[in-house]
């Protein structure tokens, strides 16, 4: 893991408002690898007099491990819901009721209520997308909308396929395209499973999650992917499009959350009412490339990026978050 470390000047002190202009000290931000807008950091510092200290790692798991272990200094984290759970599950999270924060108004309303934190008593949205499949449309014409792309493929595909490196993806991928339900226990389905993964794996040329370097080498022709990306993929690769696909899809969301031992809490609260400002989540999002799911964002980003595909599901797309499976549900997803 290569640590980076981003600290500029400090200030004045003042915990009376959420909202207030006059905050002091510091700031320490524990973030993914290549995940911050440098120009974020700055309004920040700036509007708050603030200095922000960013470290980085490169797996929600590094995160967990290093914050489970405490004493980290650290006051904001950033990460994906299910390790949001296992933090507010472990008591390490201090309450800072987001949804009583100023800005907590432009927050999407699907984004609320979730499985990792119901009614935003902790976090606050940061980047959020849905996994699916990208596919390179100069290489295949024929129907594309549904997941037999990756498990029953047309013969001009099979061999050109890549899926992520990630069991539980692949896992619950698989349960939708049978029409069972996420995490499912039952041994028949399972096995039903097992039977359809060992059919489709002649059809894959490889597990990675170097989807983007893949597809523009011309390795693959299909691919799981993930909206950002694939709208990235996509300013290389002009001929590759997002399949949104008549199965329900899987969504994840990175969020902004709050250590209990927090040297400074209260930049901390200030930070995430900041964070929940249209004009500075569009910030997040030209620099992931993901939706904030903050209402009103897109209107501060570049056109194309605002009316991309990738960022503008169809009516009729369905997604969900999928909260970590049991531990026996685990154990049998690693025999198969």
């Amino acid at each position: 893991m290569i640590l980076m470390k981003h600290t500029i000047c400090a200030g004045i002190l003042s915990a009376l408002s959420i909202g207030s202009a006059d905050a002091v000290g510091e700031l320490r931000i524990f973030n993914s690898n290549n995940y911050t807008n440098p120009k974020l950091i700055e309004k920040f510092e700036k509007e708050y007099d603030v200095s922000v200290t960013l470290d980085t790692f490169a797996s929600n798991d590094n995160m967990l491990t290093k914050v489970r272990a405490g004493n980290t200094g650290y006051d904001v984290v950033v990460g994906s819901d299910y390790a949001i759970k296992v933090l507010v599950d472990g008591g390490l999270l201090l309450e800072t009721d987001p949804n009583a924060m100023e800005n907590f108004k432009n927050v999407d309303p699907k984004l609320i209520d979730v499985y990792w934190d119901p009614g935003r008593r902790y976090s606050t949205p940061w980047q959020m997308g849905i996994k699916a499949i990208a596919i390179n449309t100069d290489k295949y014409k024929g129907p594309a909308d549904g997941l037999n792309l990756l498990f029953d493929p047309p013969e001009e595909l099979r061999g050109r396929i890549n899926m992520l490196d990630d069991m539980t993806t692949v896992m619950h991928t698989a349960e939708r395209y049978l029409g069972f339900p996420s995490c499912t226990a039952d041994k028949a389905q399972l096995k039903a499973i097992n039977d359809l993964l060992l059919r489709a794996k002649p059809f894959w040329r490889t597990l990675s999650y170097e989807v983007m370097d893949k597809m523009i080498a011309g390795d693959v022709d299909v691919s799981q992917s993930w909206t950002g990306a694939t709208y990235r993929l996509r300013q290389k690769s002009p001929a590759v499009k997002f399949v949104y696909t008549k199965e329900i899809m899987e969504a994840w969301a990175d969020n902004v959350v709050v250590l209990k031992k927090a040297p400074n809490a209260d930049n901390a609260k200030l930070f995430q009412n900041f964070l929940m400002a249209p004009e500075n989540a569009a910030l997040v999002s030209e620099f992931a490339g993901y939706d904030s799911g903050i209402i009103g964002s897109l209107k501060f980003l570049a056109p194309e990026f605002a009316n991309a595909l990738e960022m503008n599901p169809p009516a009729d797309a369905r997604s969900e978050f999928v909260p970590p499976c049991p531990q026996d549900v685990v154990a049998m997803y690693n025999r198969i």
